[in-house]
C-alpha cells in the first residue's frame, strides 16, 4: 500500500497507517485459506445483513470487503446490481470467480472509488473490525450512499471470544506471548452495543440500530485447526506460524484440551459466534 488516504492527516501518528500495513500484510495470499476456513463462519450473517441493508429486486448495493464474494453472490440472487471492493486483489480474483459478472475492484479502505450517491444499499460484513480508521471509513460509505440509502454493517463482539478466541486461549495457555510488533486492532473500542453505535451516529448516520447476534459454528475440530492456525489466516495463524515445531505442538495440546469443551456429536464442535449488526440510514 503506498502510503494512506490523505483524509487520516489527522489520526495520531502512525495508529492508522501501522494497522493497515499490517492488514495488508496479513491477508496477502490467504483468499484461498480464507475461504476453506472462517467463510464459513461469517457466512451465516449474510442474510441479516442484506435484509438490514433493505436490498431487494433492484437495489444498487455496493459490498464493502467482498472476500470470496458470498455477499455479493447473495445479493446478486435477490436481484439487485452489486459492485463489490476488496484490497487483497487475490479476494478480488476469487469474488470474479464466485460471482461471474461481478463489478469488483481493489481497493484499500478509506479509499472508495465510487462517485458521491452512487448506492442505493452498502453492506460489509466483518470489514469495518479490519480498518485503521473506522471513523473516516464511514464517512467514505455514507458519501456513497443516496440520501435515504441504507448502511449494514458487521463485526465481532471484542475482545473475541467462541468461535474467534480458541486458538488464541491455546496460544495464551501455552505461554506464547503477545508478540511486540503486531498492533491491536483499532476497532477494539468499539466491539460492544453502545460504543458500535455511537460510532456509526458520529459518522452522520441516522436510524441507526446495533443488534447481538449468536450462533453456533459447527466443524470438525481438525479442520478449525488448520485453518485457523496452521494456514496463517489473521493473527493468531500469524503467531502460530512464527513458531518453532515443539511450541507448535504445545499450543496445539492446550488447543485440543480447550475445544473439547465444544464437543457435539460425529466428532465435532460446536462454537460459539458473538457478532454485531449495525443498521442505519444516511
Amino acid at each position: 500500500m503506498a502510503g494512506v488516504h490523505p483524509r487520516l492527516a489527522g489520526y495520531p501518528a502512525g495508529m492508522a497507517k501501522d494497522f493497515d500495513l499490517y492488514e495488508r500484510e496479513l491477508w496477502a495470499g490467504r483468499a484461498p485459506a480464507y475461504e476453506r476456513g472462517f467463510a464459513h463462519v461469517t457466512r451465516y450473517l449474510v442474510g441479516p445483513l442484506l435484509d438490514t441493508a433493505g436490498v431487494t429486486d433492484g437495489t444498487r448495493l455496493l459490498d464493502v470487503g467482498t472476500g470470496p464474494g458470498i455477499v455479493s453472490a447473495a445479493a446478486t440472487g435477490r436481484g439487485a446490481t452489486v459492485a463489490a471492493i476488496d484490497a487483497d486483489p487475490d479476494m478480488a480474483d476469487t469474488a470474479r470467480r464466485n460471482v461471474p459478472g461481478l463489478d469488483v475492484r481493489v481497493a484499500i479502505l478509506p479509499d472508495v472509488p465510487f462517485p458521491d450517491a452512487s448506492f442505493d444499499a452498502v453492506a460489509g460484513n466483518f470489514v469495518i473490525n479490519h480498518v485503521g480508521a473506522p471513523e473516516v471509513v464511514l464517512a467514505e460509505l455514507r458519501r456513497v450512499l443516496r440520501p435515504a440509502g441504507r448502511l449494514a454493517l458487521s463485526c465481532w463482539v471484542m475482545p473475541g471470544s467462541g468461535a474467534l478466541a480458541i486458538v488464541r486461549e491455546a496460544i495464551e495457555a501455552a505461554g506464547v506471548p503477545w508478540p511486540d510488533d503486531i498492533p491491536q486492532p483499532p476497532f477494539l473500542e468499539h466491539g460492544e452495543t453502545t460504543a458500535f453505535r455511537r460510532l456509526v451516529a458520529g459518522a452522520g448516520f441516522t436510524d441507526v440500530t446495533v443488534d447481538e447476534v449468536t450462533w453456533e459454528h459447527v466443524v470438525d475440530p481438525e479442520v478449525w485447526w488448520e485453518t485457523g492456525a496452521l494456514s496463517r489466516v489473521g493473527t493468531n495463524g500469524v503467531i502460530v506460524g512464527r513458531q518453532d515445531a515443539a511450541t507448535v505442538e504445545r499450543i496445539k495440546t492446550e488447543y485440543d484440551r480447550i475445544i473439547a469443551g465444544y464437543a457435539v456429536a460425529d466428532g465435532k464442535v460446536a462454537l460459539p459466534a458473538h457478532a454485531l449488526l449495525a443498521g442505519a440510514a444516511r
